[in-house]
């Protein structure tokens, strides 16, 4: 007794639902690795869920940038606006220069040089030589700086040493100073003052009492 036929229509038991979208893509996965494998066709395939999930698979021997720009040429349907052209077209030109980089650095590290003429060995040399005079001319620059700061440094602290040094100074000379006064004030509070003579008071005349 074979199955009967489904009626294609939605869904509305959302957890029926979930489950037959669930078995249906992983079936759609399944076909589209067989033909990619079986049929050495190339194959890109996007599925978003109604949750806004996304699933993707594209056969290992290409990209999906890849099949769209193939679509775009053969179908004639522009894909991407001007704007996204002319940004893919910088970011490739972008990759060609760091490649370009890349091998002139392997280069300049004594690497890859087995495949290089008389005339780039030559040019590798002397952008050696270049950098490497760039690099004592900065490095004497640095020294020069290094040297100068501590030429600062050095004066800073002898200038400070000299003002604390006159700043000590001048506190012993006042200690000493209260010290001073300090001991003249004792003597002045301790000091006894006695005449060290005794007078007499003697009439100018001494006989005017006798003629009185």
């Amino acid at each position: 007794m074979g199955r009967g036929k489904i009626e294609i229509k939605r869904i509305e038991n959302s957890s029926n639902r979930q489950v037959t979208y669930s078995k249906r893509r992983n079936g759609i996965m399944k076909k589209v690795k067989e033909i990619t494998v079986l049929c050495d066709a190339h194959v890109s395939l996007v599925i978003f869920a109604s949750s806004g999930k996304m699933h993707e698979f594209c056969s290992p021997s290409t990209t999906l940038i890849d099949i769209l720009d193939r679509y775009q040429k053969q179908s004639g349907k522009r894909l991407w606006d001007t704007k996204h052209e002319n940004l893919s077209n910088e970011l490739d030109r972008i990759k060609k220069e760091n490649d370009s980089l890349q091998i002139e650095l392997r280069h300049l590290k004594g690497e890859d040089i087995s495949s290089l003429v008389q005339t780039e060995l030559m040019a590798i040399e002397n952008a050696l030589e270049i950098g490497l005079a760039s690099i004592r001319n900065k490095q004497m620059e640095l020294y020069k700086m290094v040297k100068k700061n501590q030429r600062i440094l050095e004066e800073e602290n002898n200038h400070l040493n000299y003002i604390m040094q006159h700043q000590k100074g001048m506190a012993m000379e006042a200690r000493n100073l209260r010290e001073v006064e300090g001991g003249y004030q004792r003597d002045v509070r301790d000091y006894n003052p006695q005449m060290p003579f005794t007078f007499q008071v003697q009439p100018i005349q001494p006989n005017l009492q006798e003629r009185i």
